[in-house]
């Protein structure tokens, strides 16, 4: 059996406590352990930014990272944006309103990235919204819905 270690982070607010293999992927420890699958998994090599969450307030891909080195982390999943009652995050809403989802396996991604963005650049150009959300890849789009929604959320942020 292999040897495991504890580790308490706390992930969308709530402290969370477990045993983990020294090897075990962050992204596979939320998805797998916590049952927080809003975190995809992609590429695994922390290219098309599917499993972006947030660490300690920044955006970090999930699958670049064990699950040991969240020791005292604070973690932000998809599944933290939206309000416990069910309201939408707003920028949820304008993804919604601007159809800026097709598959949606980007998504989750999508959303942390530009949570990200928007905390450092709250009233961002085109063009900024574009290098901002290059960080994650999307194969259904087109990229105008999404930065569509980054914009009207900007708007609704600020």
């Amino acid at each position: 059996m292999a040897q495991v270690r504890p580790i308490s982070l706390t992930v969308n607010g709530v402290t969370r406590q477990a045993l983990v293999e020294p090897r075990r992927l962050l992204v596979d420890f939320l998805r797998d352990d916590l049952g927080l699958t809003g975190t995809h998994v992609g590429c695994e090599h922390g290219i098309c930014g599917a499993c972006t969450i947030l660490f300690n307030g920044e955006a970090a891909r999930s699958c670049l990272m064990l699950a040991v080195q969240a020791e005292g982390a604070e973690i932000t999943t998809v599944e933290g944006l939206g309000s416990s009652d069910g309201k939408l995050h707003p920028l949820q809403e304008a993804f919604w309103e601007h159809h800026a989802l097709q598959c949606g396996f980007c998504t989750p991604g999508m959303l942390i990235v530009a949570l990200d963005f928007l905390r450092t650049n709250p009233d961002p150009t085109e063009e900024e919204i574009r290098e901002g959300l290059s960080a994650v890849l999307c194969r259904c789009t087109g990229y105008q819905p999404i930065i569509e929604a980054v914009k009207a959320a900007a708007a609704r942020l600020r």
